[in-house]
């Protein structure tokens, strides 16, 4: 079992932190912060700067905890926030399978991430060696929970500023 959590913890864990360096560092083929920004704002999250920042700073962290074991729930909450704005901005409307550019993926990571939070990350962990008891059915229920509405949340804080920043309509002058 810890051999089993290992590799799981590590291939996702640094495959979403290189993730995030794509956003951040324009790493392993990215656009970096400037790119990611832009791309950002085109889809309504804005201002892109700190919503792309946010995102490619919680998939980083996020899969560094996952991967190194250590507050393994808080990685899998920060994880599951960012799939959560991906599917609502991006993939939804596109049906479940990647192929067709869906959610399929974001939902296995954030499945992934749930159960890491709830089964813990075994005993080849930084969480079993420093004894921080950080997994178990609530703290996935609060990983879940807190991830979900931190994803939604940011989708709505950005779209609330996109339409914000939008020119008014033009209206006409009034005469008297």
């Amino acid at each position: 079992m810890n051999w089993g959590l290992l590799v799981l913890r590590v291939v996702v864990g640094l495959l979403l932190a290189g993730h995030g360096a794509q956003k951040l560092f324009g790493w392993y083929g990215g656009y970096g912060l400037r790119g990611t920004a832009a791309f950002f704002d085109q889809i309504g999250l804005r201002p892109g700067r700190i919503h792309a920042t946010a995102a490619g700073l919680m998939e980083f962290a996020g899969g560094l905890l996952v991967a190194l074991g250590l507050l393994t729930s808080i990685g899998a909450m920060l994880l599951i926030a960012v799939m959560t704005a991906a599917v609502i901005t991006v993939h939804a409307p596109k049906g479940p399978w990647v192929t067709n550019g869906g959610y399929e993926y974001n939902l296995v990571i954030a499945a992934t991430a749930f159960a890491l939070a709830g089964i813990g990350a075994g005993a080849w962990s930084l969480d079993h060696a420093l004894s921080l008891n950080v997994h178990g059915v609530l703290w996935a229920i609060g990983a879940l929970v807190v991830g979900l509405v931190g994803g939604t949340g940011a989708v709505i804080s950005g779209r609330l500023q996109a339409r914000r920043d939008r020119p008014a309509a033009t209206q006409r002058p009034t005469t008297a």
